[in-house]
């Protein structure tokens, strides 16, 4: 055999050996190695060695080079391919849903009306946030989750398994055991590496943080997220199954290490991951609470099982590294929902000194905004749970979803008496219209969310009554006034069809979005009216030929109430 060993392959693409003589050679210098064919002190005795360690060097390259995992069957439309085109998909989609809280969110008349800012967020950026949707979000990319992978699938290449017994069988015999085992932490993974293409980064941990941030230049958080999200849970599902499918193989001389190559290419996958997840730990934007909120639940989730494929001194490192990001995850958690009950308490300050002219009567942006937030975290109240009460700083006061949910209202509410003050000039029923309007929409969309609930909500509901009471009573009490004069005049009915024009026609225009409270409000306007002009003209019948109005026109008249766009200012 020649001092060298020569670098064409002993196997090929498909596993069958295409050079039975440079394996032949391999096998002879172990041959000569194991038979003690030459004194290690001696000249050939050294040269023997160095052969040796060309010839394991070719194996360690053979098994580099060599394809175990089949991720072809992962394309086509039931694959990868069309998983990664439904992502695509879904994110474009989310932007254009339409729902309640969504329209707010991604209107631009929140950019003029408030403008709440903390450092880098701002209300301007809120359609961003609110893009993902949380529980609106159309089916997701999952197809591979739910569909045949990776149970039906058989990811092992067959010609392989021959090979790694020939590999592993050499190298026990020539005493490269430990630089096998070196070799594993390099070994591609086609299944895997598919799978973190997701991310678009390499399986390289040094590569990984270079393109890890250079993406992030041009990648959305929700981006960054989502595809982690998808590629993690892929992951870990591949490498259960992997595992599975390469127990349930006799390998030979393999099996002697197929938990330590397992291991080593879970251990690649696994880490980039964490470190990926890792890079969002330092994150204090509330308007990536959502986003980051999705990371810890799949970290806490997916990854465990992950976990189950390790043993060993290596299971306790990879537990110990999930355990600390999910902590470090818990804690930005944490601040980033402070951050969100501080906005929403100061909201208002600068929108109170920039706003002209009064503000609408309908749903304020700030309530919207508000419950907006609340509606995508209640999908996520067991990890809220458990952030809130385990980890310190943060959103003061609450040690739980509904005390995070009580602590926002509680911070709206002085803001929404801020801004009905704004109406004084108008009168006190715009304000208390204004009030009825936000009340309700934090009624409708809190119940069952609030600390002490029942309570809560019959409070809420009381004050709902409230404001109508005091709406009708402010607004149209001058009008009735009109008829109460003692005498029955076409100049006193005159008055009243003048004061009731006016006010209809500024009311008019005024927005009641919930169809239960605009109802509620015709009612009680048209039993305030209605029933005391219509005793009216019965009191003074000779003015029933004249009046403009039948009781029946106005009722009509009035039940076009609260339909105008005086909305959302």
């Amino acid at each position: 055999m020649s001092g060298s060993v020569t670098s064409v392959g002993i196997w090929d693409a498909q596993a069958t050996c295409t050079n039975g003589s440079l394996l032949a050679a391999v096998d002879e210098i172990i041959f000569l190695k194991e038979t003690h064919a030459f004194p290690m002190s001696s000249a050939a005795g050294r040269r023997m060695e160095g052969v040796l360690r060309a010839a394991m060097s070719r194996l360690m390259e053979e098994l580099l080079s060599l394809r175990v995992w089949d991720g072809s069957q992962l394309e086509g439309r039931s694959g990868l391919r069309f998983a990664l085109d439904r992502f695509s998909v879904s994110m474009t989609a989310t932007r254009s849903l339409s729902s309640p809280a969504l329209a707010f969110l991604t209107s631009g008349s929140m950019a003029s009306t408030v403008r709440a800012s903390t450092g880098e967020f701002s209300f301007n950026t809120v359609d961003e946030l609110y893009a993902s949707g949380g529980s609106q979000l159309p089916a997701g990319p999952d197809v591979l989750l739910d569909g045949k992978f990776p149970d039906e699938l058989d990811l092992i290449c067959p010609g392989s398994l021959a090979v790694l017994h020939e590999i592993s069988l050499r190298v026990i015999r020539a005493g490269y055991t430990k630089e096998l085992l070196q070799t594993f932490t390099n070994a591609p993974c086609d299944v895997l590496d598919r799978f973190l293409s997701i991310l678009q980064v390499g399986c390289s941990l040094e590569t990984y943080e270079a393109v890890n941030y250079e993406n992030a230049e041009w990648w959305t958080a929700e981006d960054m997220i989502r595809r982690w999200i998808l590629a993690t849970k892929l992951v870990a599902k591949a490498l259960v199954s992997m595992q599975m499918q390469l127990h349930a193989q006799s390998n030979g001389a393999f099996d002697r290490f197929k938990e330590d190559y397992l291991m080593a290419i879970a251990k690649r996958s696994t880490f980039i991951l964490l470190r990926f997840a890792d890079g969002f730990t330092s994150t204090d934007s509330p308007e990536k609470l959502v986003y980051v909120l999705e990371m810890y639940e799949v970290l806490r989730g997916a990854v465990p099982s992950l976990v189950l494929v390790f043993s060993g001194q290596l299971k306790d490192l990879v537990a110990r590294q999930v355990e600390v990001v999910v902590a470090k995850l818990a804690r930005a958690l944490k601040v980033m929902a402070g951050g969100l009950v501080t906005i929403v308490r100061t909201g208002v300050s600068s929108a109170s000194a920039t706003t002209k002219g009064g503000v609408g009567t309908g749903v304020h942006p700030l309530t919207r905004y508000t419950m907006a937030y609340v509606e995508l975290l209640a999908p996520h109240r067991g990890a809220l749970d458990l952030i809130l009460a385990s980890t310190s700083g943060g959103a003061e006061g609450a040690s739980s979803f509904e005390g995070l949910v009580s602590e926002l209202i509680a911070s709206l509410e002085p803001n929404l008496e801020e801004l009905s003050a704004l109406r004084g000039a108008e009168g006190g029923g715009m304000r208390h219209l204004f009030l009825a309007n936000n009340t309700s929409f934090v009624l409708e969309h809190a119940a069952g969310l609030v600390r002490g609930d029942d309570e809560w909500a019959v409070r809420w509901e009381g004050r709902v009554v409230q404001h109508m009471a005091g709406y009708v009573e402010a607004s149209w009490s001058p009008v009735v006034a009109c008829l109460e004069a003692a005498a029955g005049t076409a100049k006193i009915l005159a008055r009243f069809n003048s004061t009731l024009e006016k006010v209809c026609s500024g009311h008019a225009r005024c927005k009641v979005p919930d169809p239960a409270l605009r109802e509620a409000l015709r009612k009680a306007v048209s039993d305030k009216v209605v029933s005391v002009y219509e005793a009216y003209l019965l009191k003074y019948p000779k003015l029933q030929k004249s009046a403009r109005y039948t009781a029946e026109c106005l009722a009509g008249l009035l039940s076009e109430l609260f339909e105008g766009e005086d909305g959302d200012q």
